[in-house]
């Protein structure tokens, strides 16, 4: 943990530009625009990069998601690119009030499919050929079907995986989660649709993938939720830029619920002792647009 903890502090980033600056002098100027793309049919790779097969005794769904939010992003021009050396474009708020430095979820962003996470005047951008991206996702809130004495319901899984996240009080719908702690990666909270039910706990340290293709030229730290991916075409960004530039980080949500199915029948099954075991996104392909 002091290892996570030691880099993280290393990359605390001022960015009061993507939240704060909305003066007339940036009304009209061209931004870099990044959204999320969530894709259950896209490759589902593994922490190097590899497809992955569900394994043995395990299932998975794709689930429906309502939500999601990250709390860095980078671009990085080569592959030998170590974390935080490339153009950091985004930190969000952290906290100690929980302990040791933590996401403060209460000031996280959660933005659906396809919405605009955050935009940031070109100006603010280095000038260069970026040929990867480099994302720590924070949280995800998806729909899951879920099976109780032979009938399948839907619920809400509300899904922490970033590196620690301070969490103070949420609500699943009228299910309300006092937590006021810090909680690593893998901490989960989960309420029945229309059904008085609500439970929550913790994923297997070390559990949650995170795909990393350049683990050997460039690895993420233990317990951090940084997933990498290539441009296909190198994203090229000069100092005379006149147009928008979206970037649509699109994630492999490829079963990325992952659970330990004792009975083999593919569905997931508390009731019977059936653990969540892997939650995260299975793998990110960035693309762009002027």
């Amino acid at each position: 943990m002091k290892k996570i903890i030691g880099i993280v502090s290393l990359l605390v980033f001022a960015v009061s530009f993507v939240s704060c600056e909305d003066s007339d002098d940036t009304l009209g100027e061209p931004k870099l625009i990044f959204k999320f793309k969530l894709d259950p049919t896209q490759a589902r790779l593994n922490n190097l990069g590899q497809i992955a097969a569900i394994p043995p005794g395990h299932a998975g769904q794709s689930p429906v998601f309502n939500g999601i939010s990250s709390n860095y992003i980078e671009m990085a021009p080569l592959n030998t690119t170590l974390l935080g050396q490339g153009q950091v474009l985004y930190h969000g708020p952290e906290t100690t009030v929980g302990g040791a430095t933590a996401i403060d979820f209460s000031q996280a962003k959660i933005v659906g499919d396809d919405e605009v996470f955050i935009e940031i005047p070109l100006r603010y951008v280095q000038p260069g050929t970026y040929r990867w991206m480099r994302v720590s996702l924070s949280y995800q809130n998806y729909q899951i079907s879920v099976r109780e004495a032979g009938t399948d319901y839907t619920g809400t899984l509300a899904s922490f995986v970033g590196y620690n996240t301070y969490i103070g009080s949420f609500n699943i719908g009228t299910h309300a989660f006092d937590v006021n702690a810090n909680k690593l990666q893998g901490y989960w909270a989960f309420a029945l649709n229309d059904f008085d039910y609500a439970t929550s706990g913790q994923a297997p340290v070390g559990a949650t993938t995170v795909p990393n293709p350049l683990w050997n030229t460039s690895p993420i730290p233990d317990g951090s939720c940084v997933v990498t991916g290539n441009f296909f075409e190198p994203l090229v960004i000069d100092d005379n830029e006149k147009k928008d530039i979206v970037v649509t980080l699109s994630l492999s949500t490829n079963k990325s619920f992952e659970w330990i199915d004792g009975n083999n029948n593919g569905k997931y099954e508390p009731s019977l002792g059936e653990t969540v075991v892997d939650m995260g996104l299975r793998g990110m392909i960035p693309t762009y647009t002027r």
